[in-house]
């Protein structure tokens, strides 16, 4: 955030940033097989690339550097991913706290695959608290938690029980925007997405990646750099299944409503039940299963049939 403006976006980069817009998808020869006779031709990838997360800080009046992640994930949106990483895991606690998220440089001065997100003088930060291993996947952003009550992070603002309020029919058009949003993924076939939808199912923005926790980040780090936490009227819409931390993650953002394209876990059903979260999973055309806290969604028929 700007000091003279609380609802200015930090820094993303210097303006004479030599950065170029990175490559998500990437060419290569495949032997494709039809009814038992191959052909080389090429085919699109996503790509796949490690990116470091570090976080500029002080410290007893030194500044200071420390590397947090390695995450492996599709190149693009790197800041929003970090600037959503540090919120979701309860690091950054304000939008405010971050002086400036910038492309990070190795010891020569050189960039490279690396962010480094600066908090500003003042934000104290205790290195201690740190008991997670952070090296993650593009699949688990969970691997490496030393434990589960190091995963539970304890969200800043409590999740609304009134809000949003859905129509049941908005739920299951959920499905068809997203995948019309994907982009890549309708080049490749390999990406997650993570969309963040108002109470009417209009598409807000959407955000893809390998990893569907860091299409999480980046759509939940949009928000933070842009000062519009919490998101207490709006839902997202995962594809693939839902995780615990992807609860987590919407929990420390203030979205009180999930939806996925497939199941969730047994543990992301237990944080939804705790934080008064509704989960929506396997959402098809006129079909799909509420797991916690339906409340919010009005059915056509005004009320739920138990089963006979």
């Amino acid at each position: 955030m700007h000091p003279d403006d609380p609802n200015r976006a930090p820094d993303l980069q210097p303006a004479d940033s030599p950065i170029a817009i990175p490559a998500r998808v990437r060419f290569v020869q495949v032997q494709k097989v039809v009814k038992g006779s191959a052909r080389l031709e090429s085919d699109l990838l996503a790509v796949e690339e490690p990116l470091e997360i570090l976080l500029g800080y002080h410290s007893q009046g030194r500044r200071l550097e420390k590397t947090l992640s390695i995450t492996m994930r599709t190149p693009g949106h790197d800041r929003e991913l970090a600037a959503g990483f540090l919120y979701s895991e309860g690091i950054v606690l304000r939008p405010q706290d971050i002086e400036g998220v910038f492309p990070s440089r190795n010891s020569e001065g050189d960039l490279h695959n690396g962010v480094r997100v600066d908090l500003r003088p003042g934000v104290e930060f205790d290195d201690t608290q740190l008991d997670r291993h952070f090296y993650t996947t593009s699949s688990c952003g969970v691997c490496g938690k030393a434990s589960l009550q190091t995963l539970r992070v304890h969200p800043s603002r409590k999740i609304l029980a009134d809000r949003p309020r859905v129509d049941s029919r908005v739920i299951e058009g959920l499905g068809p925007a997203l995948r019309a949003g994907q982009k890549v993924f309708r080049q490749t076939g390999g990406l997650h997405a993570a969309g963040l939808f108002d109470g009417d199912g209009n598409l807000l923005s959407l955000r893809e990646d390998v990893g569907r926790h860091n299409a999480v980040d980046k759509l939940i780090g949009r928000e933070v750099l842009e000062g519009r936490l919490p998101l207490e009227d709006r839902l997202m819409m995962v594809s693939g299944r839902t995780s615990f931390e992807i609860l987590q993650k919407a929990v420390m953002a203030g979205i009180a409503m999930v939806v996925a394209v497939s199941a969730p876990s047994s543990l992301a059903v237990a944080l939804a039940r705790d934080f008064g979260m509704t989960l929506v999973g396997f959402v098809r055309p006129g079909r799909y299963n509420v797991y916690a806290h339906g409340e919010r969604i009005d059915w056509e028929s005004g009320r739920v049939v138990a089963e006979g």
